[in-house]
């Protein structure tokens, strides 16, 4: 009986790990120092390939996490100051998700990225669904792989647009008040909108010299409460950052 009992208990062991998902890969990636830093990174339609231009690794690392570049610490310079240009493919068609994932690890695999994560109480905003009620619309169809927030100064045009991208790029817009926005909307899904609102214009900026119909637009606040239904409250919060333990050139190929 005792046999019998380990014999089930190694079946068990093995049936367990094949039920393990694989590691997920990218199949073939070309990694190659750009000529100059730029900021490119996008995953082209069909959901099998992931490309970089001239994007530095800090942009890489705050994309696929999704984490605010004021919240990742340490490491040397050239992670912010050295674009790479990235071909990366996968051996078929993946959710954005399992692409992103595929991404984290090829940082790991190539970069040799590691760093762990720390939390402190800091100033964060909290996003919630103002009273005048939710203006977005849901959007349910199938992803597009396409970046969700696209536009220019003053106007842009979110699809299908999950709660934890409008936080990063509310962080990058409000980036000035050193305030990362925390989601307390408690919506799950993905939605459709249009914004328009003033650009943060730089300290100093000649006025006069701004297009009217910038000056006209309501701050991002107010932009937000109006077209979108939801609201930016300031508070007292968790503040989660990357600190990285050890990066490497890769080599390149």
């Amino acid at each position: 009986m005792k046999l019998r009992g380990w014999a089930l208990v190694a079946v068990g062991l093995v049936t367990r790990a094949q039920d393990k998902p694989a590691r997920l890969t990218f199949e073939v990636t070309s990694i190659k120092v750009a000529k100059e830093r730029r900021g490119g990174i996008w995953a082209n339609p069909g959901g099998q390939t992931y490309i970089t231009e001239g994007a530095p690794v800090k942009l890489m690392i705050s994309l696929m996490y999704k984490i605010p570049s004021a919240q990742i610490t340490g490491g040397p310079s050239w992670i912010d100051d050295q674009g790479f240009d990235i071909e990366a493919k996968a051996d078929h068609s993946y959710s954005l998700d399992d692409l992103h994932t595929m991404f984290q690890n090829m940082l790991a695999d190539e970069f040799k990225l590691k760093f762990h994560k720390e939390v402190k109480e800091g100033n964060v905003y909290a996003l919630t669904i103002d009273k005048s009620g939710l203006k977005m619309k849901p959007n349910e169809t199938p992803e597009p792989f396409k970046v969700p927030i696209q536009g220019g100064r003053g106007k842009i045009v979110g699809t299908r647009v999950p709660m934890v991208y409008l936080c990063w790029w509310l962080t990058q817009t409000v980036q000035n008040d050193n305030r990362p926005v925390i989601n307390k909307t408690g919506l799950d899904g993905n939605y459709d909108f249009t914004l328009a609102f003033m650009p943060n214009f730089p300290p100093g900026v000649d006025r006069d010299k701004i297009p009217p119909e910038l000056l006209e637009l309501p701050s991002i606040f107010d932009a937000l409460k109006q077209q979108l239904g939801l609201k930016l409250e300031p508070q007292k919060g968790p503040v989660e950052y990357y600190v990285i333990d050890h990066v490497e050139k890769p080599a390149a190929n």
